[in-house]
């Protein structure tokens, strides 16, 4: 084997990767919203790109730059105005205390406490640690915390769910000599469903526990989830499919979407100067430009067709329901359509179709395909819906086990899964296992 260093010349081919169609590949996989904040960017950084919007003026890039960073600050849309608020988690849970009647130190301590709970309304920090941060007594920080598990919503400020559920009964005033020994005493046991331990340590009924259990489910162990966050947001559709006649028509929603067009005045004026550097700003700047509206269009193209494709596979889920949605892959609809995979994938990510029935997600129309005993392939949709229903209908003193589904499923459906799937779609559906779904009495 010769191993000699040397210098030879090779020729081959191979795909190299331009910024031009990384550009393109970027704007397929755009939203509508991401695709208008590029297109309003790119009005910034080129000046032979105009950005006209519905009731807004062309920008002049260079003239309205300065008063566009204004204005995008200060002016919301319609829909923005609706979804903006004045007052933070913060202010919601501060103008419920009577201010004066605590020291400026102590409301201090409050206020960081506030900061500190989090997206659930829980406190998990450590008070030693709170009072060395703040300079304060441990007992500061401790009145401060059982302060604010007095506002609203009940168990705010709680520092798990045993001490969230505890306040709130008390606050409801629900007070059960049982019930609170079953969250103090049993806690651990009580949430897993093992009562019968409990019971025959407490010689109760489970009857008893399951009442107690009842009315505790209907406390709210995210008491912060009650508060306000952030800001609404609102689902804009990329496409609408519209019932036409017998058949569905696909159109693209993107008047909303800013219209870019050629600031031929600025081109004019800078082409009679005799500068390379100008002439070449220009070559670059058009090029772009030419380059974004070659992007655009094939992106409407891909989208459409996509769109399309998933309507003519799934008509009986646009006619009659979401229990009609059949089996549908990315790879089975890139190859009827004659492009990439990866292509379908980009197309469909974060983007949503408006229907007669709702508005989804483009990515939930592709679902994986389960085996039937008729040799016919079914959805896991289909079997999710299948799987929620049995759960439902059934006996709560005695709950299906995944394998009793499983063979339902197959004896009734014809649907082959396995026990692990039904598992798994039952955790997906957020539905507990047997021993937690089983009622005594």
């Amino acid at each position: 084997m010769d191993l000699k260093a040397g210098l030879w010349q090779q020729q081959s081919l191979k795909l190299a990767m331009t910024q031009e169609l990384s550009q393109a590949i970027a704007l397929l996989q755009y939203s509508a919203q991401e695709l208008s904040s590029f297109l309003e960017n790119k009005a910034l950084e080129n000046p032979l790109i105009q950005v006209e919007n519905n009731n807004i003026q062309p920008i002049n890039p260079l003239i309205d730059r300065n008063r566009r960073k204004h204005t995008k600050n200060t002016e919301n849309g319609w829909i923005e105005q609706i979804a903006a608020k004045s007052s933070s988690v913060e202010d919601q849970l501060i103008s419920q205390l009577n201010i004066h009647k605590y020291s400026s130190k102590q409301l201090k301590v409050i206020k960081y406490l506030i900061q500190k709970l989090d997206v659930n309304g829980y406190l998990s920090s450590d008070p030693m640690e709170i009072s060395e941060q703040l300079g304060v007594s441990l007992e500061m920080v401790e009145e401060s915390v059982i302060v604010i598990q007095t506002l609203e919503p009940a168990g705010i400020g709680a520092r798990d769910l045993q001490e969230c559920l505890l306040i709130q009964i008390e606050r409801e005033n629900l007070e059960d000599d049982l019930a609170i020994t079953l969250l103090t005493q049993y806690f651990h046991l009580f949430a897993e469903k093992k009562w019968k331990l409990i019971a025959k340590e407490l010689q109760i009924p489970l009857q008893r526990i399951q009442e107690i259990f009842d009315t505790i489910q209907k406390l709210n162990p995210r008491p912060g989830a009650l508060l306000e966050h952030e800001n609404a947001s609102y689902i804009i559709p990329d496409a609408m499919v519209e019932r036409f006649g017998d058949g569905f028509s696909v159109r693209l929603c993107d008047d909303l979407n800013p219209k870019i067009s050629f600031n031929d005045h600025y081109y004019q004026n800078l082409t009679t100067s005799q500068d390379s550097q100008v002439s070449r700003f220009l070559q670059e700047k058009v090029q772009d430009y030419q380059w974004i509206m070659k992007s655009i269009e094939q992106r409407k193209e891909t989208l459409t067709r996509v769109v399309s494709k998933i309507v003519e596979k799934q008509t009986q889920f646009f006619k009659k329901g979401r229990e009609y949605l059949v089996p549908m892959t990315m790879k089975e609809v890139a190859s009827e359509l004659d492009i990439h995979e990866s292509t379908v994938s980009r197309a469909v990510k974060d983007k949503y179709v408006q229907t007669p029935i709702g508005t989804f997600s483009l990515k939930s129309f592709f679902t994986s395909t389960i085996q039937t005993v008729s040799n016919e392939n079914t959805s896991s949709s289909q079997v999710k819906n299948a799987i929620a229903a049995l759960i439902e209908a059934e006996n709560k003193q005695r709950p299906f086990s995944d394998q009793e589904i499983v063979e339902m499923l197959k004896t009734n459906q014809g649907i082959v899964v396995s026990r692990r799937t039904v598992a798994k779609y039952r955790d997906q559906l957020g539905i507990p296992s047997s021993s937690k779904r089983k009622r005594f009495d």
